[in-house]
């Protein structure tokens, strides 16, 4: 008789193929006591799908982008005690974590000048470059006038000899 498994077995079974590297496919269908062709036909479907928005497989909270991370705030606060836990722990990170990315963002963005702060550099900067610019020009004309001033005297021995 044909063992029939749900879509949301094995796809549960898939998440735990693609969260840890050393495992195989037979060795997870062995683990479950159950055949290893469902798990590789969903390999070849690539049935594991996106849920809530968040990563689609299980990884370390370090391995997050930043991208995911802005996401899972973004999401968490319409969740709230156990719905929050069991979100976590369906993405494979602990619901400590999401206070500390949120830190971690805050920090970002503090660190990064505002408005006023460009505004001083800037003002800072023009007439720092207008200077160079000037010197510039400076140092310009001088090297012109030393060779004018060579080729002059060249001229000037040539008609003494």
């Amino acid at each position: 008789m044909k063992a029939v498994y749900s879509k949301a077995f094995v796809e549960q079974a898939l998440v735990k193929i693609f969260s840890r590297d050393d495992r195989t496919v037979v060795s997870v269908a062995n683990e479950l006591n159950m055949n290893d062709y469902p798990l590789k036909n969903g390999i070849k479907r690539g049935s594991v799908s996106k849920r809530n928005g968040w990563a689609t497989k299980e990884k370390r909270p370090q391995d997050w982008s930043a991208e995911e991370q802005l996401l899972a705030l973004q999401e968490s606060p319409s969740l709230s005690g156990e719905a929050l836990t069991a979100g976590c722990r369906e993405h494979g990170v602990f619901a400590h974590n999401l206070p500390r990315w949120k830190t971690a963002f805050c920090a970002e963005s503090k660190a990064a000048p505002g408005n006023r702060e460009l505004w001083v550099l800037k003002d800072e900067h023009d007439p720092l470059k207008r200077e160079w610019v000037r010197k510039e020009k400076t140092l310009a004309e001088a090297a012109a006038l030393l060779i004018l001033q060579k080729k002059f005297r060249a001229l000037g021995e040539d008609k003494v000899k």
